[in-house]
């Protein structure tokens, strides 16, 4: 039901994000969206250009007296780098003509690991800037400013996001924490540099981007996201598109440097026997309705079978490859010359994976939010909040 887009270059003017598909009549809370926007560009590792950007959107269309119109809702998102770039990027600029004479010199060694080059020969690019520009990480402010729309929407019906880190490099969290309040962790990750939950870890991981920083090199990671909340019932498995840890994969695997997405035990369950693995049921004639009074002791599914949510939290986990651009470069071909080379150096993080965490946690809303809509939706917020509230008073 939800569809959304984004368009901009990372050192153009601005990014746009248009979704469509969300309900009339929802209070939408402009803050609470440059909220999530500052939650992004945080994190220990982050480069110059977090330090120069003030991420918040501009309402295009879409809202009317703080409320959602039913239409097209679009944000604007100004790049300020933009000023420092204008004259590299003037040909962004259609008013202007071309003048030769200040062209910038053609971007033409790519960094292994990006998608410099196979974009590049994709397009039939000769200047991979054209590739860069568009392939950059900066495009994920226009996904976290529409995951913080759709997330009020979860949230307005109790459920709860979070995320936090549980590896950067080689230094990983204990994987016996408790994952049992969502609330707990959220404020602990808020509170951390990285996003991590434990002191001593935080400042193991600290001392490892410092370590990468000073070798000029990069690190990667991995964030866990969590749902909270949920009922059980969302989703689908008539067809393969309808399976919601599919849906969710999806989106994980389109962010920037992702290379590995597991729900709850993931890859740990195939070395184990399904009487180890999979979560007994249990009733309780008082319990939570959002459940229909089933739940689990154990949650090793991570919140879905069969492509459906079962009530319990749906359980992420995200892995990222360190970034591409390296301050000492790695060796390339000059797609000009075919000479050897090395990699051009643009401004760059050393480790992005904080960001990622809250990154990964819009995107996610983006996801459940359109499936909350397929199963309680209409056109207007005042019938799903009515269709909602049946589905809890309803016995299964």
């Amino acid at each position: 039901m939800l569809t959304y887009l984004t368009s901009g270059e990372s050192h153009g003017p601005q990014l746009t994000a248009v979704i469509d598909g969300f309900p009339a009549g929802f209070p939408a809370d402009i803050e609470r969206i440059n909220y999530q926007l500052t939650r992004r560009q945080r994190g220990f590792g982050r480069g110059a250009r977090m330090k120069m950007e003030k991420d918040e959107v501009e309402v295009v269309s879409g809202l009317r007296g703080g409320r959602t119109m039913g239409g097209p809702i679009t944000f604007v998102v100004r790049n300020a780098d933009w000023e420092n770039w204008a004259d590299n990027m003037h040909l962004l600029r259609p008013i202007n003509p071309i003048d030769p004479k200040k062209l910038p010199p053609e971007a033409s060694c790519p960094r292994p690991g990006h998608a410099d080059l196979a974009g590049a020969i994709k397009y039939d690019h000769h200047d991979i800037r054209n590739v860069l520009e568009r392939a950059s990480a900066r495009e994920t402010a226009a996904r976290v400013a529409l995951g913080a729309l759709a997330r009020q929407l979860l949230e307005y019906f109790n459920v709860v996001l979070v995320s936090h880190v549980v590896r950067i490099g080689p230094v990983e969290l204990s994987p016996e924490y408790e994952r049992t309040d969502p609330v707990k962790i959220a404020h602990l990750s808020e509170e951390s540099e990285v996003r991590c939950i434990d002191r001593e870890t935080t400042r193991r991981m600290i001392e490892a981007i410092r370590s990468a920083e000073e070798q000029q090199d990069s690190l990667g990671g991995v964030v866990e996201v969590m749902a909270h909340g949920l009922p059980v019932g969302l989703g689908g498995f008539s067809q393969w598109y309808h399976r919601l840890d599919g849906k969710l994969a999806g989106a994980m695997m389109a962010i920037h440097s992702v290379k590995g997405v597991e729900f709850g035990l993931g890859f740990q369950a195939s070395g184990m026997r399904g009487s180890e693995v999979h979560d007994e049921i249990f009733f309780d004639a008082d319990g939570n309705p959002v459940k229909k009074k089933f739940y689990r002791k154990t949650n090793n599914a991570g919140g879905i079978e069969g492509g459906i949510t079962n009530g319990e939290d749906i359980i992420i986990r995200v892995a990222a490859k360190p970034i591409s651009t390296l301050n000492k470069p790695l060796r390339t071909v000059d797609v000009k010359t075919k000479k050897p080379a090395v990699a051009m150096v643009e401004r760059a993080d050393t480790c992005v994976v904080p960001a990622l965490a809250v990154v990964c946690e819009n995107v996610a809303a983006l996801i459940l939010a359109d499936a909350f809509l397929e199963k309680f939706g209409s056109d207007n917020f005042a019938e799903i909040e009515r269709n909602y509230q049946a589905f809890l008073r309803t016995d299964y």
